[in-house]
């Protein structure tokens, strides 16, 4: 029979055929299109004629399009619904694509004719578009080792091929122990619990297969049972669990690939001329420097930490009320936070929660860029690759932008954390080519015909990576490796964080927050308070970030460290991390930093996006209307339309008119007064 993933598909929009897709068809298909892949590539290089932009650049976009087909499909699977099947495949197909990639960089040929254009690249007449691509395809030939030669180039080659090794299993041994470990509960353990956790609960035992309730590891149900179950013994077990992913010995410990990834890359930035890894890779970043981004962080750790401890301070006391007298602990934080939310801002996120239902955060993420960019979206019928998943086309003045998938609740199968990916980039190159958008979130799925509802949080998520999903659909270059998010790392983070303000606008919670069971809209005064306190519990939240990314840059920025633990404990001794409060992502379920090079030394990139992020929506305060069209229609044109034509920093300076500095971040997080 006909592979589906070799054909071109005539489905509507060119969807994939999740319905003749099987998994023993994903290994034949990927062969296949690294074999297409490889013919292209010798067929470029070894082309007679000299080198020009349309037979060896404009020839290289279009040499792996076989390969992002079904790629494309492949990897998006992978991460959100994985089988067996498919774990072995990304486990086998890791050192071929690796190998494939370095095949590409080190062909001798195929890089003379690229450094030939590069060096002629002033008499090419090329649009600034082209000079760009150029420009970014000579860079990244470099940064890959296409000049290096004999034992340097070989050696490179196998360092990039174990690397992409380990990040599979990092990623593969996270997923298992998240799947692994739950905790049973009885009837009695519930009480104290809001209805929706018990909810949860119970819909997390069915899919584990068990009797009755359960905490799993899934984010969605167990920081909620952190905040509200007075089980102190029992927060303790979840937490622990949660902290010891990664780290719980046997086949699943990721404690000895962190050390081989750390020391493996900073045997590859010295192949490659560089001091460490962090030169290496912030060298194409916003940041530039490991000093820059260092500068970054201390100027938000340390009133992020004044606040914390202040608040740790609180909380403690509130434990002592209870009768406790030891230390305030992780498990206790949470806890005690929400308790104090309740009393100090009048609001219980189980009496907010019917105010954020899924379907209607949907429609609000919808209705603001219908608002902004004039963006509509209608439902398709469409097989997709699991019951969960919804489609939309997405068009504007009925003109086809996009197709937008989503798949938001967590399940077993399903990586943590919540991402956006393209099956499919915009281009132009050959024809209009429309982006096929995924959101993939891991909310708590509700019981059998009841509505999904969200934390405020939840809901945040939402519209961030929603805010992703835009800078995709509303691409407008030729070149498709400069599409949609395909931009420096600390910059990539700027339209998700900024789109979360609009979750924020009151006429959008007015409209949309309507309870699950009334139908009524939020009370003005809840929407009052939940507004005044949206940077409650600031100093927690930064201080876990900024943790984990200080401990991300040490461990790059300098020799690879023998004992990634003992490095993670002396980063955090040497910063005074408090006590109660533990990294965000430490070492071994660090999946930003290890499952693969994206957030390697870059974890700070979420703290430098929101530095733009605050400013940006400034600028929309300042014309006194979050719906503004003239400045929608620049941050369209010099944001979210312009990919990586140009660098980071012109395309802000084109949207506000200058770089902004840290005072806004620290005002939207509530830390200017700790300052």
């Amino acid at each position: 029979m006909t592979n589906p993933l070799l054909q071109d598909w005539q489905t509507p929009f060119a969807l994939p055929p999740f319905d003749a897709i099987t998994d023993e068809d994903f290994g034949p298909a990927l062969d296949a299109a690294l074999d297409e892949g490889r013919a292209a590539i010798t067929a470029i290089a070894d082309n007679p004629a000299p080198p020009t932009f349309a037979n060896t650049i404009e020839a290289l976009e279009r040499a792996d399009k076989r390969l992002d087909q079904v790629a494309g499909v492949f990897y998006n699977l992978a991460g959100a619904d994985a089988t067996p099947a498919r774990q072995d495949l990304q486990r086998s197909m890791a050192p071929k694509l690796s190998a494939y990639s370095s095949d590409i960089t080190n062909n001798r040929a195929l890089w003379q004719r690229i450094d030939t254009l590069w060096q002629a690249r002033d008499g090419l007449g090329l649009t600034a578009e082209q000079e760009r691509v150029l420009y970014l395809t000579h860079r990244s030939f470099a940064r890959s080792g296409a000049a290096l030669e004999g034992a340097d180039r070989d050696r490179l080659t196998q360092v990039k091929s174990r690397l992409a090794v380990l990040g599979t299993q990092f990623t593969q041994n996270l997923l298992a122990d998240e799947r692994e470990w739950f905790m049973e509960l009885s009837e009695t353990d519930l009480d104290g619990l809001p209805g929706f956790v018990v909810d949860a609960a119970h819909a997390a035992g069915q899919e584990k297969g068990v009797d009755g309730p359960v905490v799993t590891l899934s984010r969605s149900l167990i920081v909620p049972f952190l905040q509200f179950s007075p089980r102190r013994d029992l927060r303790e077990k979840a937490q622990k669990a949660w902290a010891a992913r990664g780290a719980n010995g046997g086949e699943t410990d990721n404690r000895g690939i962190a050390q081989e990834v750390l020391a493996l890359r900073d045997e590859r930035a010295k192949l490659l001329g560089y001091d460490s890894f962090a030169a290496y890779k912030l060298e194409t970043e916003m940041a530039g420097t490991p000093e820059r981004v260092r500068d970054l962080l201390m100027q938000v750790w340390k009133p992020a930490k004044a606040q914390a401890l202040a608040d740790g301070d609180i909380l403690t006391r509130m434990m002592r009320e209870d009768g406790i007298n030891g230390d305030l602990e992780p498990w206790d934080w949470r806890y005690y936070a929400e308790k104090r939310r309740r009393a100090e801002h009048d609001l219980d996120e189980a009496a907010l929660k019917p105010y954020f239902q899924l379907d209607r955060m949907i429609d609000a993420a919808f209705d603001c860029a219908n608002r902004l960019f004039g963006l509509e979206f209608t439902p398709l019928d469409a097989p997709m690759y699991h019951k969960d998943v919804r489609a939309w086309e997405v068009t504007r003045n009925g003109r086809h932008m996009a197709v937008f998938l989503s798949d938001y609740f967590a399940r077993g199968s399903k990586r943590s954390g919540a991402w956006c990916s393209a099956m499919r980039s915009q281009s132009k190159l050959d024809g209009e080519v429309r982006p096929i958008v995924v959101n993939v979130c891991n909310f708590a799925k509700p019981a059998e015909g009841a509505p999904a509802l969200l934390s405020y949080d939840d809901a945040r998520t939402l519209f961030h990576e929603f805010g992703h999903a835009l800078h995709q659909m509303l691409s407008d270059v030729t070149y498709g490796s400069i599409s949609g998010t395909s931009v420096a790392r600390d910059f990539v983070e700027l339209p998700s964080q900024l789109y979360e303000h609009w979750l924020d606008v009151p006429e959008v919670l007015q409209k949309h927050a309507l309870h699950a069971e009334t139908g009524e809209p939020m009370p003005k005064d809840v929407l009052e308070r939940l507004l005044a306190a949206q940077t409650y519990d600031m100093g927690f939240q930064t201080v876990e970030y900024v943790a984990s990314a200080l401990v991300d840059l040490d461990f790059h920025d300098g020799a690879a460290p023998a004992d990634p633990m003992a490095a993670q404990a002396e980063t955090l001794a040497r910063i005074g991390m408090p006590k109660p409060i533990v990294m965000r992502h430490a070492t071994p379920q660090f999946a930003h930093v290890f499952s693969g090079d994206g957030y390697s030394s870059g974890y700070y990139s979420y703290m430098w996006s929101e530095v733009m992020d605050a400013d940006a929506y400034q600028a929309f305060e300042e014309v006194g209307d979050p719906f503004d069209a003239e400045m929608a229609g620049k941050l369209e044109r010099f944001i979210l339309s312009a990919g990586g034509s140009e660098e980071a920093d012109a395309l802000y300076t084109a949207f506000r008119g200058r770089m902004p500095g840290v005072e806004a971040l620290l005002k939207g997080r509530g830390l200017d007064a700790a300052a």
